[in-house]
């Protein structure tokens, strides 16, 4: 069983746990599960050549109409990359089919317990901590932006090392251990593994220099939290570092390339006292650019090559977002 889900992302890994673990329990099991990251890029749509001809599972990333999907769980706003893969996931999506989609829910993690839970009749005691921190990760619910930035909590260690450990370490052997901890252990005692240790202290340290330059690049107008750090080659972050550092904006668009896209972060301030009614839909308007995400964070690929059009695009968004305040 292949089990695909997204990269770089604390809910995409968890998912990834609680699948397997359903999968195992309800389902008949696998012989062996392989576990490969799924990012986001230029295009949208899943390459084919992915799925292997035994069982192939996608948790907490777009769909794909491959006759070859056995599983897919999804809650992005933006799971489908055009109008074909919606329609024939409205052919053979639940309920009698095992491809679910509910946009309604915080976290991946949560949405496939429910599922396990209210269909297949799976047992989730023992999960309490880990449901509790898919959602606030994933939907951005911390008491305040010290806690999202300062990462006192094993879960937000953890969400460092995973979204932040070098690419080769990620995919190689760092992620496809820590899924099946992920459901079996609790997330310190995860945490304390010595694989997982020997990643925690440099990157804290490459996260208070993120934080550094993102206060020096960062500029603040009309409620709108602007930067470029293209010429930096980050490949991660902590979205939350712009609102710890300008609590008084409403929105963020910043700019920035990894070695393999370039891309455009755009999200609101999880703790603004704007009423939610007048809020933009981030994922609709990183939508009409190509990329997409949930109604509160989103973002837009785009090719190496592209800087130019990435800045050119993230003005538009950063213009849009600050005629709404």
């Amino acid at each position: 069983m292949q089990v695909f889900f997204h990269d770089k992302c604390f809910d995409g890994a968890c998912s990834a746990s609680l699948f397997t673990r359903f999968h195992q329990e309800c389902s008949g099991g696998g012989e062996k599960y392989v576990y490969r990251g799924l990012v986001h890029k230029a295009g949208g749509l899943i390459d084919e050549g992915i799925f292997g001809d035994g069982g192939n599972a996608i948790v907490d990333f777009k769909y794909s109409s491959s006759p070859k999907l056995t599983w897919w769980f999804d809650h992005h706003l933006s799971a489908f990359a055009g109008a074909e893969e919606r329609e024939h996931f409205d052919r053979v999506g639940a309920p009698g089919g095992q491809q679910f989609y509910d946009p309604d829910y915080t976290s991946c993690t949560t949405f496939i317990a429910h599922i396990a839970k209210t269909r297949f009749g799976f047992d989730t005691a023992g999960l309490e901590e880990l449901l509790h921190w898919a959602d606030i990760v994933d939907g951005a619910k911390y008491e305040s932006a010290k806690a999202a930035v300062e990462l006192e909590a094993p879960a937000m260690k953890l969400t460092l090392v995973i979204e932040n450990a070098p690419a080769s370490d990620r995919d190689d052997a760092l992620i496809p251990r820590m899924i099946p901890l992920l459901t079996s252990l609790p997330l310190q005692e995860v945490l304390n593994q010595p694989f997982v240790q020997e990643f925690v202290g440099p990157l804290l340290d490459q996260h208070w220099e993120a934080l550094e330059l993102i206060r020096q690049r960062a500029r603040v107008e009309r409620g709108v939290i602007t930067f470029d750090l293209i010429d930096q080659r980050m490949e991660a972050y902590s979205k939350f570092i712009p609102y710890y550092l300008h609590p008084e904006a409403t929105y963020v668009v910043g700019v920035s390339k990894s070695s393999f896209r370039t891309k455009i972060s755009v999200g609101t301030n999880p703790w603004t006292q704007r009423p939610a009614a007048e809020l933009a839909n981030i994922a609709e308007i990183c939508e009409r650019f190509g990329g997409g995400g949930h109604a509160r964070v989103g973002a837009i690929s785009f090719g190496l090559d592209q800087e130019d059009e990435v800045r050119r695009v993230a003005g538009v968004v950063a213009a849009e977002l600050k005629a709404r305040e």
